[in-house]
């Protein structure tokens, strides 16, 4: 294990330490919580700047970026927390940030971990030749992979094989933007496992096959025009390669899967995140106010362990062949660490409903009659998960619809979906709509893949994903 490794184990064992001790009840009484009705816009400011900065100051100053951007994230955080709880006191400003930590984000952080990490002791090894058909391929079976090792975990396992197989071509950033779509994205709708939002909405209590078949429809629907599109793009570019093409780096040679002490341990994630949904122990922490439950700690402890387990008997050689470095987990961590921090002022705001600041948003989503407008539902959230990251963005319109699990499964079934919907599917318009987003640029950035800039692949995504969109939000969603 790499001395990047224990950082983040330490991240996530800290929490689970602080379940373990229990603090008491009396305390998370006298502490409280922050009143979201009473709070101003002005408190989301640290929230656009550090989504302002990780859009342009990669382009604007790359350097002091990949250089400080765990400051620059911390940076942001602090000039919520200090100010914020100056204000509102640092009883109920500590409760909220202890629930965003403990209730969401290290829930979040450990299942991503868990899964580069398994993933990445997965080699697919050799080469084959990047045609359009062989992409395409490709991409089918990643997007088929997303729902079940996770966006996340597919990414890891098909970025670098799709890279070496294209790295002959002079144009193949398109392949790239289109497995973001596909394999890091729309792939993951299916399961909980697939797609942050998803597994956020099943630690809420959303049923594990819940999405599988309330989401069918629309996922077929998406992929059925993506991938014929893309092999159509993928042919058209492929027929302007030179006459004679580039030496290749990665001559063709046999495939061969690597690594397959793995791939139980993927299996026993998914059986986690199903113990963790099927048993009810009947025993609760409290954490400063925040109630965790033994089998979502039991949970993310087996979830660290398969990881541990992963770094353990998998060859060092192997991770190297596969060019596994802790680089993406690491930003993704830090910079969701500092989203989920700058976000909780604005959760608090569209908590308070119509008592609060965002209360002309609220009544976006809900028809003159007061049934909730399935189609804003979809659009409001996706066009917030793009720049927002998908995973807390559908916390937030899960509580706007409701947030009782059980009737959003039943009678508000279809604004489940669109919320859904708009999480997972809309997080492909931008780099930091969804984490595997971030590591996907960042490999390949890192084999000399000339991609897009922040508002270049926006471009991209609009040009193509909005189209889409729009005939979903026509056949399946109404205004």
């Amino acid at each position: 294990m790499t001395s990047r490794a224990p950082r983040l184990l330490l991240l996530a064992g800290g929490v689970l330490a602080a379940a373990l001790s229990a603090p008491s009840p009396a305390f998370a009484a006298a502490s409280g919580h922050v009143d979201g009705a009473g709070l101003s816009l002005v408190w989301t400011l640290p929230l656009v700047g550090m989504l302002l900065s990780i859009a342009i100051l990669p382009l604007a100053a790359p350097h002091l970026w990949h250089h400080h951007y765990g400051k620059i994230a911390a940076g942001w955080a602090l000039a919520l927390l200090a100010p914020f709880a100056l204000v509102e006191g640092p009883g109920p400003v500590g409760t909220e940030l202890v629930h965003a930590a403990v209730g969401e984000y290290v829930p979040f952080v450990i299942l991503l971990f868990s899964l580069f990490t398994i993933s990445g002791g997965i080699l697919v090894a050799g080469n084959l030749h990047g045609t359009p058909a062989l992409n395409t391929t490709l991409l089918a079976i990643g997007t088929l992979l997303a729902s079940v090792i996770g966006t996340t975990g597919a990414s890891m396992v098909l970025i670098r094989p799709l890279l070496r197989a294209n790295d002959h071509r002079q144009r193949n950033a398109h392949v790239v933007i289109f497995f973001i779509f596909l394999v890091s994205n729309i792939g993951g709708s299916l399961t909980p496992l697939g797609d942050p939002p998803l597994f956020l909405g099943f630690l809420q209590g959303v049923d594990f096959f819940w999405t599988t078949t309330h989401m069918a429809k629309e996922t077929a629907v998406l992929v059925a025009i993506l991938l014929p599109g893309f092999y159509l793009l993928d042919r058209w570019f492929f027929s302007r390669e030179p006459a004679v093409p580039k030496p290749d780096p990665t001559p063709d040679s046999r495939l061969a899967l690597k690594g397959l002490q793995n791939l139980p341990l993927l299996a026993g994630v998914v059986a986690a995140i199903l113990m963790s949904g099927l048993w009810d122990s009947g025993v609760v922490f409290d954490v400063f106010g925040t109630k965790v439950t033994l089998q979502a700690l039991a949970r993310d402890v087996i979830l660290v362990g398969l990881a541990l387990v992963s770094l353990k008997i998998t060859p060092a050689e192997l991770r190297e062949r596969n060019g596994f470095d802790w680089e993406p987990i690491r930003e993704v961590a830090k910079l969701f660490l500092a989203i989920f921090t700058t976000l909780i002022p604005a959760l608090l705001i569209l908590k308070a409903g119509t008592e609060g600041a965002a209360a002309p948003l609220i009544a976006l989503v809900s028809r003159p009659d007061g049934a909730p407008s399935d189609a804003t539902y979809f659009w409001l959230t996706g066009l917030l998960s793009s720049v927002l990251d998908n995973a807390p963005t559908y916390l937030v319109f899960f509580n706007i619809a409701g947030g009782d699990a059980q009737e959003l499964m039943g009678p508000l079934a279809s604004t489940l979906v669109a919320i859904s919907g708009g999480a997972v599917f809309m997080g492909a318009l931008t780099y930091v709509g969804n984490a595997p987003n971030f590591m996907v640029l960042a490999i390949a950035k890192s084999r000399g893949v000339a991609m897009p800039s922040f508002f270049g692949y926006m471009l991209w995504s609009w040009g193509i994903l909005g189209p889409c969109f729009v005939l979903l939000t026509l056949l399946f969603f109404d205004w």
